[in-house]
């Protein structure tokens, strides 16, 4: 009798389990906010971006997910307060986020639903831009503000953590499709997603260091017609005072993983019964 009801357990939370778990998708826009885009929200230099995942909903309120963020950041000097500075950039983004849910109402007895998540993240990002021949440079390795060879200074790291938070609301079309909008917010810990953080480096120590590729790319206010000589050493670059954000708006879809195995099966929650024992 023991075994027999432990195998009627096991069915139905299997079935459970397979009702909770959802495949996530998702598309929209990728932006930043740092040294070349000072406004803390805008559609401006965004970049088309998506990624996937899957969520597993523990109660009606409360969830966890896993999601992969696939896009592209970038800005550009001549489109902000500092034209005459000339610098820009653009970087591939990759993300893996753990993320917990909250659902103010929960979904599976409202239409509507809004959540809020928070959770810990670790992206990729290596900065690039063209020089006036149209060739490509990282600028990591140009040691643009005299990372690795002024004293006291170290490269950045192109892996990183990050906090992100945000929120969003889901619309209820089955009882195994949804669909919505999120906005979610990525706190970092780099000031260097865009090259650009503190002050200039002296011209010819960067030379003499780096080469002369190093000092065109770290100040491109003399590719502009009446543009200014290469700044003092030491002056303003960057504000290292406000890190970097990036954050992501965009739709969402999620489909219910197996919603129908467990009825196939035999196995519906919602009206499987033991056989009775022979």
């Amino acid at each position: 009798m023991k075994y027999f009801l432990a195998v009627c357990l096991a069915m139905v939370t299997l079935s459970v389990n397979a009702q909770r778990l959802w495949a996530d998708g998702f598309v929209g826009a990728l932006n930043y906010q740092g040294d070349l885009q000072d406004k803390r929200f805008t559609f401006t230099q965004s970049h088309l971006s998506g990624g996937a995942g899957v969520t597993y909903d523990f109660s009606d309120h409360f969830g966890a997910r896993l999601h992969l963020l696939f896009g592209a950041l970038s800005a550009d000097d001549k489109n902000g307060r500092n034209a005459a500075r000339n610098l820009n950039f653009k970087t591939s983004m990759f993300e893996v986020q753990a993320a917990l849910k909250y659902y103010i109402m929960p979904l599976n007895s409202h239409l509507l639903t809004p959540y809020v998540f928070a959770g810990l993240g670790v992206f990729h990002f290596n900065p690039y831009t063209y020089d006036t021949t149209n060739v490509k440079y990282f600028l990591r390795p140009l040691s643009t503000e005299g990372q690795g060879f002024l004293p006291g200074t170290k490269q950045y790291a192109l892996t990183q953590f990050s906090i992100p938070a945000g929120l969003g609301v889901k619309l209820s079309l089955t009882d195994n499709l949804n669909v919505g909008l999120e906005m979610g917010l990525r706190k970092t810990f780099t000031d260097y997603i865009d090259d650009v953080s503190t002050t200039y480096v002296d011209e010819f120590l960067l030379l003499s260091e780096r080469g002369p590729k190093a000092v065109e790319l770290a100040y491109r206010g003399g590719e502009l017609p009446g543009g200014g000589p290469y700044p003092a050493g030491g002056d303003l670059r960057g504000g290292a005072r406000s890190l970097d954000w990036y954050y992501f708006t965009g739709l969402t879809v999620s489909f219910r993983i197996d919603a129908g195995a467990s009825k196939a099966a035999g196995f519906d929650s919602k009206s499987f019964a033991c056989p009775p024992k022979m």
